[in-house]
């Protein structure tokens, strides 16, 4: 009678200088079983690559037991490990080994079953974080306890009735879509499948969960643990009773479970990168294994020197890929036909893809919104186990025609056979599932096992050889395809990323010019405050500053604008041949003269315009200018007061001299002839008018030359004044 194997918990802990390795276990026979089976790599399986990166994280792995007697037959244990870790500042009883901050620990329970992992995942769970919360490691009674409770349940539980420890399914679709079916069948083809991801509780769920897809495999995985064990054949019987209306009676019957793991094939969840020799042995042929360590991510592609393959596995899932179509990579070529699905394999998981979507919960994903079958765990489940039976009925129909030379005959039909109508045509069935696929499924050993067990059921007969949905490719598949390439797009959510990047970057640079703006007012306003301060302190001090000594350049400083001046003014005093010269007594005006008061007046106006349009306006100083300008102003209106006035008496003095003349020359003329000098005397009237015009003239130009050169005077006069300030 085999004995019942009593779970174990055992505490491993993550030393600086050695690494992980067990502390202790709660119980002796523990350290018997860690003796006798070399778990010298336990340690590394309960402390996953990355744990440290999180406050709590979960592994799962497989231990190989070897039996006490002849009679007991090696068979495989299953590992579950919590690690945590705390701040060693925190702890009451600190010991020598802990050199660091912090503290990593893992507490890890052993079984026989899987399907115990479910609610021992909780529990181990608790019980972990209790043991923490003390803050003291060298109180272990918790840890006793635990030991003690899980030895009861093993001594008085009866068989599980509920094996699926909280897979989630609808999880495992929504991520991996039509791909879950393409890992389904490749599941039941026996290669090398290497799982990546950096969440090492994720990466072994999404295994048992694929693993659970095959009815009843959970529950006969003594085999998984090595390549070397091979107890499941030599056990296997057929079943040759049939109740319809049990579940477990036709599963049986039908020849389930398909036998993945055993000789040369093993299964192990969390594989560290010190097994991975394992992984590269000539004796595995077949494994479904996970790592969270990227070594194996940048090793994919070498390939085996010897074998031409490759090294490590013929697929690889990064869980971790976001991108659907890169997530499964099949790096052997013969693969990549065998995989591919055919219209009715595509129809049919597209349709369980949408029951998922359109039922999908993020706050709760293990249940769809409407709490009803459809989208539901167990909905999916016996889904799959609709399509692996219709596999299995169709692979035996196919079987039955090729073996048999009059396929049609019915029991107690006549010799010639009666053909069926009820079944398709076997070629039909082929196609649907992938003839490529059928063709390496007979190849492997679980295909063999079951033919063996299930070559005269006639299973067709139970089950209808028919794809669940079969038929060729049409127009609805064509559409739903299109669909789906569509949304896996994102075309949506890419354009609101888009638009959120673009919004982003606008008000980013909304505010950088903002900021440049008030930087550059700012600086503008601190330039203004920096030159009034310089201003105050100056005129404190009784200093000119640098701007007022640039304003009080004196006029010779430019000589260009003031030849300029000077230019203008001759022209206004000449104009062809006409030449006025002005002394202190006398002025002599030649007639032909055409320049008048009014255009010399224009001639000055326009000097000193052109002399202020060349005067830079920054360096200019209105208050001091209008001080000056007043100033200059005052002096010159005396002074063309005074050349006004003298002016008119001289005027006077002219007249009354002409008047005498005229008399005289009157008298003179009185005493000839009438005629005089022959002339009428309106002629003699018309040249004493022109004689007595000319004076006037004469004065009016002397007025306007005296005027210009008042006017001259009295810049030069505000020039010399600049200078004798400075």
């Amino acid at each position: 009678m085999t004995s019942v194997f009593v779970p174990q918990v055992v505490v491993i802990d993550f030393n600086h200088h050695r690494g992980p390795e067990v502390e202790f276990w709660t119980d002796t026979a523990g350290e018997e079983l860690y003796a006798k089976n070399d778990w010298s790599h336990i340690a590394f399986l309960a402390l996953p690559d990355g744990a440290h990166a999180s406050s709590e994280e979960f592994s799962y792995f497989t231990l190989v037991s070897k039996g006490s007697t002849s009679d007991e037959l090696d068979t495989s244990l299953f590992g579950l490990s919590c690690t945590r870790q705390i701040r060693a500042d925190k702890l009451k009883n600190k010991t020598a080994e802990v050199t660091r901050s912090f503290v990593q620990k893992a507490v890890v329970a052993i079984v026989n079953k899987p399907g115990a992992l479910g609610q021992l995942r909780e529990r181990l769970a608790a019980i972990t974080t209790a043991w923490f919360a003390q803050e003291d490691f060298t109180n272990t009674e918790i840890l006793k306890e635990f030991q003690a409770s899980l030895e009861h349940e093993a001594r008085t539980r009866t068989n599980e009735s509920h094996v699926q420890f909280g897979l989630s399914l609808r999880e495992l679709v929504y991520d991996l879509r039509y791909q879950s079916l393409v890992l389904f069948k490749c599941l039941l083809l026996q290669k090398r499948a290497l799982f990546f991801g950096t969440r090492c509780e994720r990466l072994c769920m999404t295994q048992f969960a694929l693993v659970s897809l095959i009815p009843h495999l959970l529950e006969s995985l003594q085999d998984c643990a090595s390549s070397e064990l091979n107890s499941y054949v030599k056990t296997v019987s057929r079943a040759t009773n049939l109740r319809t209306s049990e579940r477990g009676s036709l599963l049986a019957y039908m020849g389930l479970p398909l036998q993945l793991f055993g000789e040369n094939s093993f299964f192990s969840p969390y594989t560290p990168l010190q097994q991975i020799d394992v992984l590269s042995s000539s004796t595995s042929h077949s494994y479904l294994a996970g790592s969270t360590n990227t070594l194996f991510l940048s090793q994919r592609d070498l390939p085996e020197p010897a074998t031409n393959s490759h090294r490590y596995c013929d697929v690889l899932v990064n869980l971790d890929e976001p991108s659907l179509s890169a997530k499964i990579t099949v790096l052997d070529p013969s693969l990549r036909t065998a995989l591919s699905l055919s219209a009715a394999d595509r129809r049919w998981i597209d349709h369980l893809t949408q029951t998922v979507l359109d039922t999908w919960n993020p706050a709760d994903p293990s249940r769809p919104t409407t709490h009803g079958y459809t989208g539901s765990e167990d909905a999916i489940r016996l889904s799959f186990e609709e399509y692996i039976l219709s596999l299995l009925s169709s692979t035996a129909y196919k079987n039955h025609f090729d073996n048999n030379p009059n396929p049609y005959l019915v029991s107690g039909a006549s010799s010639e056979g009666v053909r069926d109508e009820r079944y398709p045509d076997p070629l039909e069935t082929v196609n649907d599932f992938n003839p490529e696929f059928l063709k390496l499924w007979r190849q492997t050993p679980n295909y063999k096992l079951w033919h063996s067990l299930t070559s005269d059921a006639n299973v067709f007969d139970i089950v209808e050889p028919r794809h669940p949905t079969a038929g060729g490719l049409n127009i609805e598949d064509v559409q739903r395809r299109v669909g789906a390439a569509m949304a896996e797009l994102n075309i949506d959510e890419r354009v609101r990323q888009g638009r959120e990047t673009a919004g982003r970057a606008l008000e980013v640079g909304r505010e950088r010019v903002g900021a440049g703006v008030a930087r550059f007012w700012k600086e503008v306003e601190g330039f203004k405050e920096r030159r009034d301060q310089s201003r105050v302190r100056h005129r404190a001090d009784g200093t000119p500053s640098d701007k007022e000594k640039e304003n009080m350049q004196p006029a010779t400083s430019h000589p260009d604008v003031f030849d300029a001046s000077r230019k203008s003014n001759e022209s206004t005093t000449s104009t062809g041949a006409a030449t006025v010269a002005v002394t202190n007594d006398t002025a002599t005006v030649n007639p032909s003269t055409t320049t008048t008061a009014a255009g010399a007046g224009g001639g000055w106006a326009a000097a000193l315009r052109s002399r202020a349009g060349q005067v830079q306006r920054s360096n200019v100083d209105t208050t001091q200018m209008q001080a000056t300008a007043r100033e200059n102003a005052a002096k010159a209106g005396a002074y063309l007061s005074s050349w006004g006035s003298w002016a008119k008496e001289k005027s006077r003095e002219w007249n009354e001299s002409r008047q005498q003349q005229q008399q005289q020359q009157g008298a003179a003329r009185s005493l000839d002839s009438p005629g005089g000098n022959g002339e009428p005397r309106e002629v003699q009237s018309t040249v004493a008018g022109d004689a007595d015009a000319a004076p006037k003239v004469g004065v009016q130009r002397q007025v306007s030359v005296g005027a210009v050169a008042a006017a001259r005077s009295a810049m030069m006069g505000a020039g010399r004044n600049e200078d004798e300030k400075k």
